[in-house]
């Protein structure tokens, strides 16, 4: 961690680890809290950014890219997330498809959409159940450490492995540091 890093925000240490572990392709389904993310990645060049319609659809993506060389991640919210239990089983578990997925749990802590609740629960079970790692990221200071392992731990076991951002560490407000620095 640089310094002057207790000043950036969550989604700023994710686009460092991203970039230290050689991840130029992000494909994502939009959403409201991983949407500063996705903005930082679309503004930079380094990354080539892409939207398809549906998470299976940005998975296939991922996972094309992974054949031909490049590294990838998925972003999605959990709601997106229980359209994957197929191609989780049948594509990128049983070839050893390493796809890092980075998921914002909704559903949890107060969520009033009992869709949304429906599905969070369901979410670490249907990951367990098949076999692939995860990790929630609940502090700010623990994001670019898990960010950075998990996605090294994915291409060195070549299976998927999930990042589930936690509200307690989306949801709260940037510090008088963090805002002052932007």
């Amino acid at each position: 961690m640089s310094a002057d890093s207790s000043a950036e925000s969550w989604y700023e240490a994710v686009v460092r680890a991203l970039k230290a572990n050689d991840v130029k392709l992000v494909t994502y389904v939009p959403d409201n809290v991983l949407a500063p993310l996705i903005r930082l990645v679309h503004d930079d060049p380094y990354f080539t950014v892409v939207c398809p319609a549906r998470e299976e659809e940005a998975v296939g993506i991922a996972a094309g890219a992974y054949m031909g060389g490049m590294r990838g991640i998925v972003l999605m919210q959990t709601s997106g997330f229980a359209t994957l239990p197929n191609v989780l089983a049948s594509l990128l578990s049983p070839y050893r498809i390493p796809v890092p997925m980075m998921i914002s749990e909704r559903g949890a802590m107060g969520d009033f959409q009992l869709g949304q609740v429906m599905v969070c629960r369901t979410m670490r079970p249907v990951l367990t159940a098949l076999g692939i790692p995860h990790f929630a990221i609940e502090r700010r200071d623990d994001v670019e450490f898990v960010v950075g392992s998990m996605i090294s731990q994915a291409y060195a076991t070549q299976e998927p492995a999930a990042m589930i951002l936690s509200p307690l560490l989306t949801k709260k407000p940037p510090t008088p540091a963090a805002a002052a620095a932007r």
